[in-house]
């Protein structure tokens, strides 16, 4: 009796493992070279948005740069968590930094402060958003992968949110980029 059930527990646990793997296999085979690349792409600005983020917190002038700051690194680490999920079924190795252009915005901001810094900070938001929305909309529109395709289309919701709140906090400061 024992014998049987184990026999069954180990057919059931290679048919898992055989399903799973053909799934990962599958995942691969639909993300094409661009799939891939917008992955890449959204990882890196997600893990700008983060730096950014963090920086808005430490630096920023106003209570309303910083609270936007603060929902950057939170909404982008977990919109990053997702991205990373999606790299991981088509193959694709999370980057390690973000971009040459990323980080000198980075290197940028440091040095300013107080309303220079918010205003500086506000106009990169509004622009960045406004392109990482057309990049999220064409992976929505484009894509082959469902997996990206899922994860981009969230991003999507997200990125215009936040695309609301940083021109509103931009009319606020009188930002017009």
């Amino acid at each position: 009796m024992k014998s049987n059930c184990m026999k069954r527990f180990a057919s059931l646990t290679t048919a898992l493992i055989l399903m799973a793997a053909t799934s990962a296999a599958v995942a691969q085979a639909t993300a094409s070279d661009d799939d891939k690349k917008f992955v890449d792409a959204a990882l890196k600005g997600g893990m700008a948005e983060v730096d950014l983020g963090n920086l808005a917190v430490k630096k920023g002038a106003s209570d309303d740069v910083k609270q936007f700051g603060q929902k950057m690194v939170d909404d982008h680490t977990k919109l990053g968590d997702k991205m990373k999920t999606a790299a991981g079924e088509i193959g694709v190795n999370p980057p390690s930094m973000t971009t040459p252009s990323d980080m000198a915005l980075k290197a940028k901001l440091e040095v300013l402060s107080g309303d220079a810094f918010d205003k500086a900070y506000i106009s990169a938001l509004v622009k960045g958003h406004e392109e990482d929305l057309k990049d999220f909309k064409k992976e929505v529109a484009e894509g082959t992968s469902p997996v990206v395709k899922g994860a981009a289309r969230q991003g999507e919701v997200v990125i215009t949110h936040h695309l609301a709140m940083i021109r509103k906090i931009a009319q606020t400061h009188n930002v017009t980029e």
